[in-house]
C-alpha cells in the first residue's frame, strides 16, 4: 500500500525532460553489465543528493520494495540496503543487496555489495555527474553476478528489456525529485 502512494506522489509531480542519451548491456558469463547515460534538466547538487539517499530509492523505481541508508560501517564508509523484486514471466524474486557507499561531492558515487549478506556474488554500480549548463549529465554504470539462478535463455533478454525499459521512466522520476530537493 505504502508504495502505490509513492507511485502516485511522484506521478503527480511535474514531468521533466530527463532523456535516456545512451543504454547498453552485456552478459559476461555469469555476470551482467548495464551502462547508461541520461541527461536531466536539474543541477548537480540536488541530482546527485537524490541517488546517494536510498531512502528516496522506492519513489523513482518499482522495482525497488524497500531501501534504506545505514549508519557506516567498521570502515567508517555509509551503508545502504535494497529489497528489489522482479519477475520473468511468472517466475518472481526477491532479492536483497547490503553494502557500503563511497562517494566523492557532485561528481562520483560508488556502492558495493556485500556477498556475505546479499543475494549477489558481486555488485558494483557507479554513477559519474558532468554538469552541462544548468542540466547534468549522469553516466551509470553497474556490473552484477547474482547469486540466484536466472533462466539462461529467457532471463537475460529480460534483465536487459526491464532495465532499459524502466530506465526512462526512473529518470523522469529522479529528476521530478531532485527538482522537489532544490526548491
Amino acid at each position: 500500500m505504502r508504495s502505490a502512494g509513492w507511485v502516485l506522489a511522484v506521478a503527480a509531480l511535474p514531468a521533466g525532460a530527463a532523456e535516456l542519451i545512451t543504454v547498453e548491456f552485456d552478459r559476461l558469463e555469469d555476470r551482467y553489465v548495464f551502462e547508461s547515460e541520461a541527461l536531466f534538466e536539474v543541477g548537480v547538487e540536488p541530482l546527485y543528493g537524490v541517488f546517494l539517499d536510498y531512502d528516496l530509492s522506492p519513489r523513482f523505481s518499482g522495482a525497488i520494495v524497500e531501501a534504506r541508508n545505514l549508519p557506516p560501517g567498521p570502515d567508517g564508509l555509509p551503508g545502504f540496503y535494497v529489497l528489489n523484486r522482479g519477475c520473468v514471466l511468472f517466475f518472481c524474486k526477491s532479492f536483497e543487496r547490503y553494502g557500503v557507499v563511497e562517494s566523492e561531492p557532485y561528481t562520483t558515487i560508488r556502492a558495493r555489495v556485500d556477498p556475505g549478506r546479499s543475494d549477489f556474488e558481486f555488485s558494483n554500480e557507479t554513477w559519474e555527474f558532468r554538469p552541462a549548463g544548468d542540466d547534468t549529465i549522469v553516466h551509470y554504470r553497474v556490473e552484477f553476478e547474482p547469486s540466484f539462478w536466472v533462466p539462461p535463455v529467457l532471463g537475460p533478454w529480460m534483465i536487459r528489456r526491464t532495465l532499459a525499459s524502466r530506465g526512462s521512466e526512473a529518470i523522469q522520476r529522479i529528476e521530478a525529485i531532485a527538482r522537489e530537493q532544490a526548491q
